[in-house]
């Protein structure tokens, strides 16, 4: 499984035209970002051209379109060009704008896309922050609106969109990557109702609509320009809308979202919701080991003159570092040479878990068979308790293994160990030893 990296923009591109909610002139800039940068917007028609985060905590207003606000500063319907960003693979950009809002072009994210196309997408020297989600999440509002956010092993969109009284009932279902969305989702248009349009008109809404960049829904009709671009138009442009507001919550993700009525209040909600929990989790997360010098204190054939275990069964490449005589840090290069993954999950390689706890045992191994007084000696794995695996560990991943002797009377010796990968505990546990000599 490929490492994937962070994208930015190659070069400035930009688009001019109206907006759909304000009706002003507006031109609309993308351009590159650096690393971990995510998106910003930049109201360059004002002082000190200020910023505001495309945050869901910036988020002020939702009807009929997101709105982010920055003390006084506002940028309005900002779901088409995020969601085009997003869905196009790009990590990092900031989009500079001399109005408050963005061209709403023909109604869909298309025009986001080809100027995307012709920005062009550069590769980062970061890799790309993925978040697997690996327990359900839920919102839901007294109007019915669902979203439910299950894990999976991409990111897909299954919705249902219904209007008033089911008068237009839409399903769309695909996982979401580049080409997908740029087939079948960018293309699909805003829409309205008839009977919401003097409502919306007179709150100072969609003073840019018109039939060339939105959907009318008059009783069973559809008017728009050209007729409708698919069966389900209304149900994709809900998704593309949705991928748009998901990712203020600052994170791509790897799950299945499940929309039921989906709207820009619910989806943000759920943005936020999830913001809070990776916040929480992100508090909750041991900090990576870093090594303070570049060099290992035991390298390999170090290790293995402690160690009776040979390729494949030696689960530790390195030793990083001694704390005292209680503690050590261990590394594992985890590649898709690994003899395991012939058999273990063939079509998706994942590092067996008793493996994880092996390696474990053998840097506690380490750490007690280093003592002068063991010298010679080997150590056997007796038992494991409070076992716990958190995460999969895959091929690409770096395996640091950290264990501490919390006891030691005669032969016998208890420990403490857990493996993270990027900080994240991928399993832990408390093994027990027996020395012995060799």
């Amino acid at each position: 499984m490929a490492i994937q990296m962070q994208k930015t923009l190659a070069k400035c591109a930009s688009i001019a035209g109206t907006a759909l909610h304000t009706g002003n002139s507006v031109k609309l800039t993308i351009k590159p970002a650096e690393v971990n940068t995510g998106f910003k917007f930049r109201r360059i028609d004002l002082p000190d051209k200020p910023f505001i985060d495309a945050s869901a905590a910036k988020v002020q207003t939702v009807e009929r379109a997101t709105t982010l606000a920055e003390g006084s500063v506002k940028v309005h319907t900002v779901e088409h060009i995020l969601s085009a960003l997003t869905g196009m693979g790009v990590d990092n950009a900031i989009i500079e704008m001399d109005s408050n809002e963005p061209p709403i072009g023909d109604g869909s994210a298309a025009p986001y896309v080809e100027l995307i196309k012709q920005a062009g997408i550069v590769e980062q020297e970061a890799p790309c922050k993925i978040w697997e989600i690996r327990e359900p999440m839920m919102v839901e509002n007294k109007n019915g609106s669902t979203i439910i956010i299950m894990p999976a092993r991409h990111f897909r969109i299954s919705l249902t969109a219904v209007g008033p009284n089911g008068r237009v009932t839409q399903y769309f279902d695909s996982v979401i990557t580049p080409e997908n969305y740029e087939r079948e989702l960018g293309n699909s248009r805003t829409f309205c109702f008839y009977e919401d349009i003097q409502p919306l008109l007179e709150k100072g809404l969609i003073q840019g609509g018109t039939l060339d960049n939105a959907i009318v829904i008059k009783g069973e009709e559809y008017l728009c320009a050209g007729g409708l671009r698919f069966h389900n138009e209304c149900a994709r442009h809900k998704a593309m809308d949705l991928i748009g507001d998901l990712i203020l919550n600052g994170h791509r993700i790897m799950g299945h979202v499940i929309a039921v009525m989906p709207g820009h209040g619910i989806n943000t909600q759920m943005a936020a919701k999830m913001q809070r929990k990776y916040e929480s989790m992100e508090a909750l997360r041991p900090k990576p080991f870093v090594l303070p010098s570049g060099d290992a204190v035991l390298d390999t054939l170090e290790v293995m003159k402690l160690l009776p275990h040979r390729y494949p069964f030696l689960m530790v490449d390195r030793i990083l570092n001694f704390e005292g005589e209680r503690k050590c840090v261990g590394q594992k290069n985890v590649t898709m040479n690994e003899q395991y993954f012939q058999g273990h999950f063939p079509g998706h390689p994942v590092m067996p878990g008793v493996l994880q706890v092996e390696a474990m045992a053998q840097v506690a191994s380490v750490l007690m068979l280093r003592m002068p007084e063991n010298t010679g000696k080997l150590g056997y794995f007796m038992s494991c308790d409070k076992v716990k695996w958190r995460r999969p560990v895959v091929p690409g991943d770096v395996l640091i293994i950290e264990t501490e002797l919390t006891k030691m009377r005669g032969n016998i010796g208890i420990a403490t160990g857990r493996c993270t990968v990027n900080g994240e505990i991928t399993c832990e546990a408390e093994l027990k030893f027996m020395l012995a000599d060799a």
